[in-house]
């Protein structure tokens, strides 16, 4: 579990009725001679909340994060940030008198110096308080299972001790805004489920954190909401749940025990559809055929498109038992059984291209 060391003060933990925006980028891109990285981005961030930045390799995520560590000026629009006031202030004009930020960008790299060295360089050069600074790295160190490695040279350390060394360089003088560029690189099971931990704990002290991820899984356990990108485009910010429900298809698995025999097989379908007409859904992604539902013989399966209402999905189990019972026996009913995320970014990006672009709603 993580320790109560990093709580910070009572005055940052704001409730959602009164947040501000801590982070806004203004129709915001960045070209590479002719490649357009990032297209015509805004986002506006508010305190408090868990962003999750997910897409393919290339889609845009790491040079959005550098856009906004200030790493890379942005080719058109804005970068805004919160100051010590409370206002928004444009990052490329004047960065200083902003909240603190702390980054993990990438694969972090450091000199060949000491854990210690390392990060009481990092804390000196960004003002933290000299009196507590030993203190703070202790802290740290013995939260991420390092302090034995404390006067060792990073060169020794293995991949994973590195990445934790990174993060605990992020959230080091107890930033306002962390980003996380893929943290859990490197680290075996047990250490995502801490960095896990970690995440939850800065969100109750009421952070703002980004987090650009692959692990599909592990972002959904812990963001408030996920901006998909793809081309350099947003193509959804939302809550998973809502995401979900702008999204066409829903679908439910439904193994049967015994094959068809394919003479019955479109009569059996023709009646399925014509039954189960009004919980189904023809806007499902399954584009050879005309009705919503198909039919895997190798795999013995049914794959329905449905309306994604709950009490639909009662009322089809029920219809396949009671009146399907003499052609084929049910034996297990379920919706896929990847995560709600996955299944909204297998249906929003095939082979690294957007299928569809969502509608943003705005969101406090």
């Amino acid at each position: 579990m993580v320790a109560t060391e990093l709580v910070t003060s009572e005055n940052q933990i704001l409730s959602k009725e009164v947040r501000k925006p801590v982070l806004k980028l203004e129709n915001v891109s960045k070209k590479y001679g002719r490649h357009l990285a990032v297209d015509d981005v805004t986002i506006e961030v508010y305190e408090g909340e868990t962003i999750g930045l997910v897409g393919p390799n290339g889609a845009g995520k790491t040079t959005i994060i550098k856009m906004i560590a200030k790493l890379l000026r942005p080719t058109e629009g804005k970068v805004l940030i919160q100051n010590k006031q409370g206002e928004l202030q444009d990052l490329n004009k004047s960065s200083r008198n902003l909240i603190h930020r702390g980054f993990l960008i990438d694969v972090p790299r450091f000199y060949d110096m000491t854990a210690h060295q390392i990060l009481k360089f990092f804390a000196s050069s960004q003002n933290y308080p000299k009196e507590k600074i030993n203190e703070r790295i202790n802290t740290l160190l013995q939260l991420f299972k390092l302090s034995e490695w404390k006067y060792k040279k990073v060169k020794t350390f293995s991949k994973g001790m590195t990445q934790k060394l990174g993060i605990i360089q992020a959230i080091l003088v107890d930033p306002q805004i962390i980003i996380l560029d893929e943290p859990q690189t490197g680290l075996d099971p047990k250490a995502r489920i801490e960095i896990r931990a970690m995440i939850r704990e800065l969100q109750s002290q009421g952070k703002t954190i980004f987090v650009a991820s692959h692990m599909l899984h592990e972002i959904s356990e812990v963001c408030d909401k996920i901006a998909i990108i793809n081309h350099g485009s947003i193509i959804g910010f939302n809550t998973i749940d809502n995401l979900e429900k702008d999204l066409a298809t829903k679908e439910i698995n439904c193994h049967i025990l015994d094959p068809i025999p394919l003479e019955k097989l479109e009569v059996i379908t023709e009646r399925l559809v014509s039954k189960l007409q009004q919980y189904l859904d023809n806007s499902g992604d399954d584009k050879s055929t005309a009705v919503p539902l198909k039919y895997n013989p190798e795999n013995l399966l049914f794959k329905f498109y449905y309306d994604g209402k709950r009490e639909s999905r009662g009322k089809i189990l029920e219809i396949l038992i009671t009146e399907f019972k003499s052609d084929f026996t049910v034996i297990s009913y379920t919706r896929p059984q990847t995560s709600k995320l996955e299944q909204i970014y297998l249906e929003l990006i095939i082979d690294d291209e957007p299928k569809i672009k969502l509608k943003r709603r705005s969101e406090k």
